[in-house]
């Protein structure tokens, strides 16, 4: 096992090495074949091991070597093989394997072709070590490393001015989080003596529950997930990322990068299971963000922008989860998620490439029969994430909304519209993308073509694993007792505590109940798909510019202002204070230290004079200043 995971970890940096050194100068389907089949190895060899991993096995520590020691810590370079890390290795590389493959397609084009797979390979690198690294430092090794990559990778056509800010935006956030982050590491450290998983689990019950410390911890800990994982207040980086290449917007930012934040309070539940009150802040901002971005979404006209903030809702849902205490909920959503929404970017970026780069779904419209197979794909990733029945996407939603149930019907019924908002934005999109008369130019008409087989491929793989996905963890009405699959898979990695907690959360509904909620949560969903088909088909209403929207309308296209408040608030003052700091050391600053510097010169002018190589002056100077010193002697007596 040991020289398998070192493969897994070690094949994405190899490509990395190899495109960055010799990239420039290789073919580009070398360059991309590489760059796919390394990860797609690394997917082989984790299968493998996945399918050879028994669902009792205690987590296996492998040792690479002893990193350092300090105030009686040891810390270990080394990684973790359990059911978690397991599961998030398969998702990285098995989603990232095809999103390498269709980029080989999608980046044809592109004179930054080798660099592009050189990010992408770093990047699979990075997150293998945020999920497989045995401690909190070499997860946070690998998290400032996908943060980095996502920096490269959306200012990656930097000649655009915006392009470049939408990257620093995104570092600039993300280091706010990641400084939570740091902290929290720092703290367990100092109550804990040790920061590898397994330690700290093991002292975990030395803290006092939702004692001032866990809660400082915990919280800590969060505010790096709500960073990495675009929730409020951070969370308005991921929309403005997707300046970067779709297939980027699809690893990094729907599929991968964005659960690390899921992934961090999952992997460290035998903390927030002794923060009752952390977990509540979790859930109020699961919901918050849940309902912000689908608001939002409602009224965008960029394709790209309304699977954004579709994102960061569905992130919203999956914190809900884990605000819940449902950390194998939480679990199963990133994993459907991770199919359905790296289908729709990827369907979004057929689209865009069939439409000459156009992104504005105002200018699109009955691509159905020019692009069949995106169009079929993208219905069948809209169905699943909208929550059609037994797709990937309204199974592990239910499982959500079963568990807000157990917890207090309220959070049911605001979960309930919430999920009524996602069907309500995607197939508002669907419609305005593929239905209805051609809105474009008659030059993008006559370009509009199917894109090749390497970027349908992965489209219906992805769309395959959207329909059947879900029966991974089949929901209550089918066997009853839907839970016992993927929650007996994770429960070696959950402390008795969590597991007891989520065994409560997830059984509290009984079977009668819970099938008069899925009933109204499928009748929601076939009146949500009347209405808005109704809406954009029948009376064909057409999306318009969001400075001609009025009301809700209009606050939905300018995301409640919430950019311009922040640039008002935060963005704005900084600079200002910026100027006035850079005025301030002009003015005064300067002036000194060049009086100071002049001073110096005029001082060594005059000692110059003074050194001159002439012997009897020397002679001169030494017997005044003996003299100075016995009359000064003299006169202190």
């Amino acid at each position: 096992m040991e020289n398998l995971v070192y493969a897994i970890v070690l094949l994405p940096l190899v490509g990395f090495l190899i495109n960055g050194l010799f990239g420039k100068n290789l073919p580009k389907i070398v360059v991309g074949s590489l760059a796919t089949l390394v990860v797609f190895a690394s997917f082989v060899i984790t299968t493998s091991l996945f399918l050879g991993f028994d669902k009792e096995s205690a987590p296996v520590v492998i040792k690479a070597f002893e990193w350092f020691r300090v105030n009686g810590i040891q810390v270990n370079f080394g990684f973790q093989v359990d059911q978690l890390s397991l599961m998030m290795v398969m998702i990285i590389t098995g989603i990232g394997s095809l999103i390498h493959l269709y980029s080989i397609g999608y980046m044809s084009h592109d004179k930054g072709f080798y660099k592009f797979f050189t990010y992408l390979n770093l990047f699979i690198f990075s997150m293998l070590l945020l999920v497989l690294g045995s401690n909190y430092l070499i997860l946070f090794i690998g998290w400032e490393g996908v943060g980095l990559c996502s920096y490269l990778l959306i200012g990656f056509w930097y000649t655009n001015e915006e392009y470049g800010k939408a990257a620093r935006k995104a570092f600039i956030m993300n280091r706010i989080g990641d400084l939570g982050l740091l902290i929290g590491i720092f703290a367990i450290a100092a109550n804990v003596n040790a920061i590898d998983y397994l330690s700290v689990a093991q002292n975990a019950s030395s803290f006092e529950l939702d004692g001032t410390t866990i809660i400082f911890i915990t919280a800590s800990l969060f505010i790096g997930a709500t960073g990495k994982s675009a929730q409020v207040p951070l969370y308005t980086w991921l929309p403005d990322a997707m300046a970067g290449p779709t297939p980027v917007s699809a690893l990094i930012h729907a599929a991968t990068m964005v659960t690390a934040g899921i992934y961090l309070v999952v992997r460290s539940n035998f903390l927030f299971t002794l923060a009752p009150t952390v977990q509540d802040g979790i859930l109020l901002i699961g919901f918050l963000t849940a309902a912000l971005a689908g608001f939002y979404a409602l009224r965008q006209n960029d394709i790209k922008k309304v699977l954004a903030y579709s994102t960061v809702s569905q992130l919203g849902f999956m914190f809900i989860a884990l605000g819940l205490g449902a950390y194998t909920t939480a679990m199963f959503h990133v994993m459907t998620h991770a199919f359905f929404k790296a289908l729709l970017f990827l369907g979004a970026g057929s689209v865009i490439h069939a439409m000459s780069n156009e992104q504005d779904m105002r200018f699109m419209g009955g691509l159905k029969k020019y692009i069949p197979i995106t169009h079929i794909t993208f219905l069948i990733g809209t169905l699943a994430i909208s929550g059609f029945p037994l797709l990937s996407g309204m199974i592990s939603k239910d499982e959500i909304l079963v568990a807000a149930y157990a917890k207090n019907p309220i959070y049911w019924v605001m979960l309930f519209v919430l999920a009524a908002i996602t069907a309500t934005y995607m197939f508002r999109l669907y419609y305005l993308t593929f239905h209805g008369q051609f809105r474009g130019t008659e030059e993008q008409k006559h370009h509009l073509h199917e894109s090749p087989v390497n970027m349908t491929l992965p489209l219906i793989v992805l769309a395959v694993l959207s329909v059947v996905g879900g029966f991974i963890n089949l929901p209550h009405f089918i066997g009853h007792g839907h839970y016992a699959k993927l929650m007996e898979w994770l429960k070696p990695v959950l402390t008795e505590e969590s597991f007891k907690q989520m065994e409560n959360t997830l059984s509290g509904v009984d079977f009668n109940t819970e099938m008069i909620l899925l009933g109204a949560t499928i009748l929601m969903f076939f009146t949500v798909w009347f209405f808005v088909k109704n809406t954009y088909v029948k009376k064909q209403k057409k999306a318009l510019p969001e400075e001609q929207y009025s009301g809700w309308e209009k606050l939905s296209a300018k995301k409640l202002f919430i950019d311009e408040i922040y640039n008002a608030c935060i963005v704005r003052p900084i600079e200002e204070a910026g100027k006035a700091a850079a005025m301030f050391d002009k003015a005064v600053l300067d002036p000194i230290v060049n009086f100071i510097g002049l001073g110096a010169q005029d001082s060594g002018r005059a000692a110059k004079r003074l050194q001159n190589g002439n012997v009897e002056n020397y002679v001169l100077i030494m017997s005044l200043a003996i003299g100075i010193v016995l009359i000064v002697n003299f006169l202190l007596k």
